[in-house]
């Protein structure tokens, strides 16, 4: 199979029949370009691939980081996952986010909001000119339909994660000005998911388009999201019993570019670098900046994996997660020591995931080398010891190939972005069997995750405890027939979730999730969406996990000093801006 390929000069066409302008409800007069060009099945499908190409972060010629796909700032930074990290200074309103006082001024929510809908505006002509269109075959037109909706269901789904009130915009609304934002668009999300399903094929001859499979995948994540578990249910089975993919043997191949799309990929966002296109804008941009200050690629830092995230890869003498007691003291790190200092790594045992996850001081980090920890990072004290997530790395041996080899931002790369796979799947039907008191079932699936995790760790115990420059990439003692650390993962004994009872159960399902989504921008949004469970079966409400995690994290840093997490902030403010813009018709979320 092939990927898609973004054709730069279809894209300049596009930008100038369809350009967005900072109000997307504002339509630009059309450009030199005859929009009659599209009228045919492959002007159609040019508008497609233009559509598909602002999916990975890039819009109008560029990118900008505050849209990215990843959520990296949505739901890590804003959770008990991440840390804004770099220092005071950069990237200031994520700072907002970090702290829980995002102001509806704030530059990136506008920006989202900018890229959602300029996603939906795209889609919308493209099914306005399919409409019009008379030289195209049926099947062909309802091809270009089932893509289109699928996308459209796409962008309206981010920015209903972000925002939740959001104006339902069709090619057929008159005037897009006077929509307004207090209707619930989750039904308007699934009927475009719903034809997509009924209509895509099974596989498609380009990756990077949509199967019906990716449709439902979507379709279940949006019913997980209201905890809709009997809509949610049939979606999910049918992709475990029928789609045909499997669990990878290394749950680090989902992370690396060697193995985009892999078995276990459900849909991923096709991402390209050195091609021609400006500064690298079909790459993984929007995580350009996530990678250590120093002995890298020489980025921001932005992203850093934080403390408590760390603790809960913590195992007992078992191999089982320390759920109680996980974050009463945090696993050994090297907060506040210089790198060409005494520091002996930890031999407490831990889930492998966590250095898949992040590079902790004195564990190599895939081929660059020993990770130095407070030398490598930009401002330890401010973001903390550990590195942006390594999920969204590329190699050092790509270096240049794979990776943007122009421009300042060298941390671009054709690391695809994995937006559903096997194992999202396998964990969200494990939570619908919990919550119907199948514990039985629910721990098999679990135990599938928990098998595959144990199957590859990173290897190369270093007996180097003091790492001044220059240690890379393996100027140090090491040893690469041991593992790196004290690794331990197990299965559950069979039978413990029906010993245990449904509360236990639930909450190793979702302890699960953090573990094997760990820094994948999903965590604040599942702390939300678990918030609608009984009370008896959530153990992670999310104010207080929220407030508990910034309260803990004092003991490392002073960031969170004075930071508190409220009800009314499960959801952004709409940005002022969009208010301003259309007074009256659309309105500000409570509490802001």
């Amino acid at each position: 199979m092939k990927k898609i390929v973004y054709n730069l000069s279809i894209l300049f066409m596009l930008v100038l029949l369809f350009s967005c302008s900072d109000d997307f409800l504002e339509r630009e007069p059309l450009g030199t370009l005859a929009e009659t060009v599209f009228y045919n099945e492959e002007g159609l499908d040019a508008l497609l691939i233009g559509t598909y190409a602002i999916m990975d972060n890039a819009m109008d010629g560029g990118f900008r980081y505050a849209h990215t796909p990843t959520n990296w700032m949505y739901g890590s930074v804003v959770s008990d996952d991440g840390y804004k990290g770099s220092d005071a200074g950069d990237v200031t309103p994520v700072k907002e986010m970090e702290t829980w006082n995002t102001l509806p001024t704030n530059p990136w929510l506008s920006e989202k909001w900018i890229w959602t809908f300029n996603g939906v505006t795209r889609t919308n002509n493209i099914l306005r000119i399919l409409k019009e269109t008379t030289d195209i075959l049926p099947e062909t037109a309802a091809q270009i339909e089932a893509q289109a909706r699928w996308l459209r269901a796409y962008f309206n789904f981010e920015s209903w994660l972000i925002y939740r009130n959001i104006p339902i915009i069709t090619e057929d609304t008159p005037d897009p000005s006077l929509v307004p934002n207090d209707v619930d668009i989750l039904p308007h999300i699934i009927d475009d998911l719903t034809f997509a399903m009924n209509t895509l094929p099974g596989r498609q001859a380009q990756v990077g388009r949509p199967t019906r499979y990716a449709a439902m995948a979507l379709a279940a994540r949006a019913y997980m999201q209201e905890l809709m578990y009997d809509e949610a249910k049939p979606l999910l089975d049918n992709i475990i019993n029928e789609g045909g993919f499997s669990l990878m043997d290394s749950f680090h191949d989902n992370f690396r570019i060697e193995t985009n799309n892999n078995a276990e990929s459900i849909f991923e966002i096709q991402c390209a670098v050195n091609d021609g296109a400006w500064w690298n804008a079909n790459g993984n941009a929007g995580v350009g900046l996530n990678w250590p200050m120093r002995d890298f690629v020489g980025n921001s830092n932005v992203n850093q994996t934080s403390q408590n995230l760390v603790n809960a890869f913590k195992v007992d003498e078992d191999g089982l997660p320390m759920f109680e007691t996980f974050n009463d003291e945090d696993l050994k790190h090297d907060m506040g020591i210089p790198s060409d200092s005494l520091f002996v790594p930890t031999t407490d045992p831990i889930d492998p995931r966590l250095d898949w996850t992040t590079g902790r001081r004195g564990i190599p980090l895939l081929d660059w080398g020993v990770y130095r920890g407070q030398a490598t990072v930009k401002d330890q004290a401010y973001g903390g010891p550990y590195s942006p997530p390594i999920k969204y790395y590329f190699y050092k041996s790509e270096l240049g190939t794979l990776s943007a080899n122009t421009g300042w931002m060298r941390g671009i790369s054709a690391n695809n972005i994995r937006l559903y796979r096997l194992s999202h799947i396998i964990l969200w039907r494990a939570e619908i069997h919990a919550f119907e008191n199948e514990l039985d079932q629910a721990e098999a699936l679990v135990n599938q995750i928990r098998n595959r995790a144990g199957n590859h760790v990173v290897m190369g115990r270093i007996t180097t405890y003091q790492l001044p420059a220059p240690t890379f990439p393996f100027n140090v003692d090491i040893d690469f027939d041991e593992p790196a650390a004290n690794y331990s993962v197990s299965p559950y004994p069979e039978g413990t979730f029906a010993a245990q009872g449904q509360a236990f159960a639930m909450r190793a399902v979702q302890w699960e999730n953090r573990l094997e989504f760990a820094q994948e921008g999903l965590r604040f949004f599942d702390l939300r969406r678990w918030d609608n469970l009984p009370a008896d079966l959530n153990s992670m409400p999310m104010v207080q996990t929220l407030n508990d995690f910034a309260q803990a994290d004092l003991r490392m840093r002073t960031s969170m000093v004075g930071a508190q997490f409220r009800e009314h902030m499960k959801y952004w403010p709409i940005p002022q801006s969009q208010v301003d813009l259309q007074p009256g018709i659309i309105k500000q979320n409570d509490g802001y």
